[in-house]
């Protein structure tokens, strides 16, 4: 199983995207939700995080800018990025560290396939 990220793209520095994170349509729930970024020649770092209870958590980096949620009916997580700058500039991924298929059965740190920002200045 994978989750479905999208919603990149290429913006202005100082504008707006919106990603989303999709997981599958048969899946009971998520657990925590991350969205992750990796730049290039860098290693992935965590942006933000949504418990299901909705507490979140995001990195220095873009506390004020970034925020994320998510819809526990649709199983989907959003990352509302505003004021985007240059650095920001990475593939985007989500993650999920417990995925419920229903009853017992779950799936442990299930990534989607990336998503791409560009930010030109």
């Amino acid at each position: 199983v994978q989750l479905q990220a999208s919603g990149g793209g290429l913006v202005q520095a100082g504008g707006s995207l919106r990603l989303a994170c999709a997981a599958p349509a048969n899946i009971f729930a998520i657990n925590v939700m991350g969205w992750y970024r990796q730049a290039p020649g860098k290693e992935r770092e965590l942006v933000a995080s949504i418990t299901r209870g909705g507490g979140t958590k995001y990195s220095d980096s873009v506390k004020g800018r970034f925020t994320i949620s998510r819809d526990g009916a649709k199983n989907t997580v959003y990352l509302q990025m505003n004021s985007l700058k240059p650095e920001d500039t990475a593939v985007y991924y989500c993650n999920t560290d417990k995925l419920y298929y229903g009853g017992s059965s779950y799936a442990l740190n299930v990534w989607g396939q990336g998503t791409l920002v560009t930010v030109s200045s």
